[in-house]
């Protein structure tokens, strides 16, 4: 697990490491019962105080995200934790609302952007060759 923090980013610590936490599950990059680093590793990895990776822990334990397997470690939910799938809607969305907003400004409408979709996504499933 790749995990990157900034302290001058604005954003407390913790909820960096919450957010990439969600992000990584959401997009299949944590599986269930994968587990993660333990505290203090993962604090001495990032340069930071332990408290502050044991609050990100216990976010992601309260919002479903992972649970803790007593003094075996913390791991990717094995439950299929509905924030999961919110998260990739979230992240879909927002790309979704970039393209649309790319459409509109390249002069083409929604119907043509649906169009052009449709016609990709059979492009891809059909193999590389005719991509």
């Amino acid at each position: 697990m790749h995990l990157r923090v900034s302290p001058t980013d604005g954003v407390p610590i913790y909820l960096q490491i919450v957010n990439q936490v969600k992000y990584l599950v959401a997009a299949g990059r944590l599986a269930a019962g994968e587990e993660l680093p333990p505290i203090r590793t993962l604090a001495d990895r990032l340069t930071i105080n332990p408290n502050t990776v044991a609050r990100a822990y216990r976010e992601l334990e309260v919002a479903g995200v992972v649970v803790k397997r007593g003094t075996t470690g913390t791991f990717v939910s094995d439950t299929g934790s509905p924030l999961a799938r919110k998260e990739r809607v979230r992240i879909l969305s927002e790309r979704i609302d970039a393209l649309l907003a790319e459409t509109r400004q390249l002069g083409f409408t929604s119907a043509e952007l649906f169009d052009l979709i449709r016609r990709r996504d059979q492009a891809l499933a059909a193999g590389p060759e005719e991509s």
